[in-house]
């Protein structure tokens, strides 16, 4: 006798919705989720397996032995199987077994829709719930005003099984731990983000969260999702955002996870050309399968509801767009237009956008988008794919290559800094040096930087300095604020130690006050997606290696002239043109002894009106070393 009690939570109206594509709430619906029916507790269980023959929730309480709990299918030709279990509880461990239609084949699989799984190497989903009381109103609320494209926004990416390690075992800090040592240490940095690389449940540590598994069930590495909502709670107290990557490009060929499901390709694409992603030798979602589109939408929308997040970091949105991404010619097959570009992804990516946008205000996505694919973070109903902002990967890669040149040769690469500017209003582009630039030999940051120790760290001030002053949203990988010496390892906490020496500690200050520059000048944010906010002073100085410029926000009296220096050599005397008259105040200079320069600093000066540089007027600065001084025009 089958112990399954007929039950549905679903209504015609969801079926409709989920055949449609267009039921973004999946989460509510399919799952494990405890109930009570009549007078009875246990858990209502439903699982989309359309080419199955029988499926069997197993577990410890029966014993791991199929057919003991066979679900029941719907009569509506959803696919879905579902029925209520009494008396199973909270902390139950589960899988589906599923015998297919396709040749008898079984399959153990994990829950899809689970809010929690075992602690890897264990791979069996839990019955979890998400009750938890947020103490977060005030940051919600008000959630608009952080999160705004005319805002400062300032991302640290956190890898959160290696920022920071306990103990001689090396043990992983836990989601509450995080909520104390984290929470402290962005409020004294003064970032106004902070971005978790993947937290939902992955069964292979080195990568890195990238292959996902269990896509609604933070990973049970650091604590259960209440701790998770805790550290999150925590942050938005402490005035943090939240951001998270989101992976919809590929998934893991794992035995217990979305690969083969039923039996067969039900998540993934059945055209190898379209359904395996050589890179990474993993499956890619099927963006034209209906019923695909409402589970990744309803993950996306439900990490948005039940976690707070404030926006959702899409991972390799490019290996999406395109059919021909890393494939030879024979290697795929193009569009009904002839054209390489995915066009289910396309339209996936148009309706996740809408729906995160025309859910939940004051949130943000962001695509890591590596190609000049037009429009990416315009909005959908002007032809765009509809994203918030965008990385920008061109800077990231001429500015690196900029830097790591010896000083005496950069004079003939400028180009390399200015061209960023003859594209940078094409999107609203985030500046990121992420993890992807400290590995695989790459070098840290602060690795790359050429000269002596004291010009290395010259250089990396003036790198973040230019960063921080030059337009669109920043993201910063961890380790990188105090100058990490050594590439980043997954396995191993960040080099802390470095911070008893100076010139490290001077990097984490120089972060510390780039942060503040970044909030509290509105130049620096207001208009960083606008040309009105941007104007060269001088960009052809080539000999002596030295780039100006002013930054501009919705009031004049707050504009800000900005001068590089990108040699060793102090500049003395350097005139530069400003466009009014008034006193030159330096209210920044990457130089400071504080932050381990030579201390070259210039006093209030008065502009002369002497035209200069095709301004008006001009004045004469001392630039110091690799160094850069941030000014504004105080009015007599």
């Amino acid at each position: 006798m089958n112990k399954v009690q007929t039950y549905s939570l679903f209504t015609d109206f969801d079926i409709e919705l989920f055949k449609a594509g267009k039921h973004f709430r999946l989460y509510e619906k399919l799952g494990a989720h405890l109930i009570e029916v009549d007078g009875a507790k246990g858990v209502y269980f439903a699982v989309w397996a359309p080419s199955a023959r029988t499926v069997s929730v197993v577990g410890d309480f029966n014993y791991w032995i199929q057919g003991e709990h066979v679900l029941q299918v719907r009569w509506d030709s959803s696919g879905i199987w579902e029925g209520f279990i009494p008396g199973i509880e909270q902390g139950t461990t589960y899988k589906y077994k599923i015998q297919s239609n396709n040749g008898g084949i079984i399959t153990e699989k994990a829950d899809p829709f689970a809010f929690y799984c075992e602690k890897p190497p264990h791979t069996a989903s839990v019955v979890w719930d998400l009750d938890y009381k947020w103490k977060d109103k005030k940051w919600m609320q008000n959630r608009k005003e952080h999160n705004g494209l005319d805002k400062p926004y300032s991302v640290y990416e956190v890898h959160l099984g290696s920022w920071k390690r306990k103990g001689e075992e090396n043990r992983f800090l836990t989601y509450l731990e995080y909520a104390d040592d984290l929470v402290k240490y962005l409020k004294e940095t003064g970032f106004t983000h902070v971005e978790f690389m993947p937290v939902m449940e992955y069964p292979y540590d080195p990568s890195w969260g990238y292959q996902l598994v269990g896509y609604f069930a933070p990973t049970s590495r650091f604590g259960n999702p209440q701790d998770f909502m805790v550290l999150v709670d925590k942050l938005h107290q402490a005035g943090i955002g939240v951001i998270l990557d989101w992976v919809p490009s590929h998934f893991p060929e794992d035995a217990h996870g979305l690969g083969f499901f039923d039996g067969s390709n039900l998540f993934e694409h059945p055209d190898r050309k379209k359904g395996y992603h050589p890179d990474w030798k993993s499956l890619i979602f099927n963006y034209g399968r209906n019923e695909v589109r409402s589970f990744l939408i309803s993950n996306a929308l439900f990490w948005l509801q039940h976690y707070h997040i404030d926006g959702l970091r899409v991972d390799a949105v490019a290996s999406m767009l395109y059919l021909d991404y890393s494939r030879e010619e024979g290697e795929w097959e193009p569009n009904i237009y002839g054209g390489r570009e995915n066009l289910d992804t396309i339209s996936f990516l148009k309706d996740f956008n809408e729906a995160v946008y025309g859910n939940y205000e004051g949130v943000q996505t962001i695509a890591e988008e590596s190609t000049s694919f037009p429009m990416v973070s315009r909005p959908t109903f002007a032809g765009g794919l509809g994203f918030g902002m965008k990385w920008m990967m061109g800077w990231m890669h001429d500015t690196l290559e900029y830097f790591q040149k010896e000083t005496v040769y950069r004079k003939y690469h400028q180009n390399d800094l200015t061209f960023s500017m003859t594209y940078t209003y094409t999107e609203n582009f985030m500046l990121p040096l992420s993890h992807d630039e400290v590995v695989y030999g790459k070098k840290s940051i602060a690795g790359r930087m050429p000269g002596d120790e004291w010009q290395k760290f010259a250089n990396l001030r003036l790198l973040y300095s230019y960063m921080f002053t030059h337009p669109g949203t920043k993201l910063l990988f961890m380790g990188s604020e105090f100058g990490q010496s050594a590439e980043w390892d997954f396995q191993n906490s960040l080099d802390w130690h470095l911070l008893q020496y100076p010139f490290h500690n001077g990097i984490k200050l120089t972060i510390t006050k780039l942060n503040s520059l970044y909030k509290t000048e509105p130049a620096l944010h207001q208009k960083q997606f606008s040309p009105e906010g941007f104007e060269w002073i001088n960009y052809s100085d080539h000999e002596n290696a030295v780039m100006s410029y002013i930054r501009k926000g919705n009031n004049p009296k707050d504009d800000l002239i900005i001068v590089l220096n990108f040699t060793q050599v102090v500049r003395e005397n350097y005139r530069i043109g400003i466009p009014k008259k008034g006193k030159l105040v330096e209210i920044f200079n990457s130089d400071e002894v504080d932050f381990g320069g030579s201390g070259l600093k210039n006093k209030k000066t008065t502009i002369d009106i002497n035209p200069y540089d095709g301004k008006e007027y001009s004045a004469s600065i001392t630039l110091p070393p690799l160094g850069v001084c941030v000014f504004k025009v105080e009015s007599k």
